[in-house]
């Protein structure tokens, strides 16, 4: 069994508009839609669990509702958390009373405002976490970059530059063995500040990454828009 747990719980201020981002129009449909459209192509009988704000639930609730019954996904929806590992542990909760008595499943996290994701993105997660466990996708940094020095005695910090070949950009979705995942939730400390769900799962299990792709981009600012929407325009599935 697969599950997909879909994060659209922010109100992306970031990006502008009347509406948080995830609700935003993407070439005629909601741009949280075209992630499920995805993973649906990765995987048809892949059960979605989409973490929404509260006071945001309903009015996604009716975007779904006026599509065509031909592009509606069935989906169960959980209330988001103070913060993106609350709103994953939310989800999670949910998965504790799926999960198969095999343990067999596995677990995607996706941002929803990656609305680019493509289905082969989404299957070489699943089959990469399935042989390894934990599946992170990343791609080789572009641009030159500077590490930030602090400043001392109130005079401003510098910088230096650092080898970008020892880095990676890290994206979604990034899959687990749900058992794995759950059990790493359990052991999260508290008050320690995880960046994504692979920084939960490290301490206790390697990552292994896999290929992403530099078009599954997250919309975060106002120009991102037009990214995406000339993305779906041009792009096929595949």
């Amino acid at each position: 069994m697969k599950y997909a747990v879909i994060l659209a719980g922010g109100t992306g201020s970031r990006a502008g508009g009347r509406v948080p981002k995830q609700f935003h129009e993407i070439a005629g449909r909601p741009l949280l839609w075209w992630s499920l459209r995805a993973f649906h192509e990765a995987d048809p009988d892949a059960r979605f669990i989409i973490v929404v704000h509260p006071d945001w639930s309903e009015y996604w609730s009716r975007l779904m509702e006026a599509l065509p019954a031909r592009e509606r996904f069935d989906y169960v929806a959980v209330c988001g958390g103070r913060d993106r590992v609350e709103s994953v542990a939310n989800a999670l909760d949910i998965l504790r009373g799926l999960q198969p008595q095999d343990g067999e499943a596995l677990v995607a996290v996706h941002d929803g405002a990656r609305c680019c994701v493509t289905p082969g993105l989404i299957r070489r997660g699943w089959e990469t976490a399935s042989k390894y466990g934990a599946a992170v996708p990343a791609v080789a940094v572009t641009d030159s970059l500077r590490r930030l020095v602090p400043g001392r005695d109130g005079e401003p910090g510098g910088s230096h530059s650092v080898d970008r070949a020892e880095y990676v950009a890290v994206q979604t979705p990034q899959v687990f063995g749900l058992p794995l995942l759950l059990e790493c939730f359990d052991k999260r400390v508290a008050g320690h500040i995880y960046t994504d769900d692979a920084s939960i799962v490290e301490p206790h299990h390697p990552i292994t990454l896999y290929p992403g792709e530099y078009s599954n981009i997250k919309v975060t600012n106002p120009g991102d828009f037009a990214v995406a929407e000339a993305f779906h325009a041009v792009a096929p599935q595949n």
